[in-house]
């Protein structure tokens, strides 16, 4: 799923919950300062955004999450794959060997 996608479903998710274009919200808006959502509020849009995304956010992680933006980025980051390291080559593990 793109960056753009994840950030679309995400302002649409809010859009429902609040029952507002999703045309209004922007990656700026505070959760809780320009969206008007109480702490129970912001705790079950973020259970609907890991209901959607497959994933949970530990309650440690949430106090970052005051923005529409932040929220995002957090879901992107957690969807990515998993960066490995880079493969050695077999020339430099067979030099290691010997």
């Amino acid at each position: 799923m793109s960056d753009r996608a994840i950030t679309e479903k995400i302002i649409q998710a809010l859009a429902d919950y609040l029952r507002r274009n999703p045309e209004s919200i922007d990656p700026k808006h505070h959760l809780r300062d320009d969206l008007g959502l109480d702490s129970m509020a912001v705790i079950e849009l973020l259970y609907k955004i890991e209901e959607a995304f497959d994933i949970q956010i530990p309650d440690e992680d949430l106090v970052r999450l005051s923005t529409v933006g932040a929220v995002c980025q957090y879901v992107e980051h957690r969807l990515a794959p998993a960066k490995r390291p880079a493969a050695r080559s077999r020339a430099a593990k067979s030099r290691k060997k010997n």
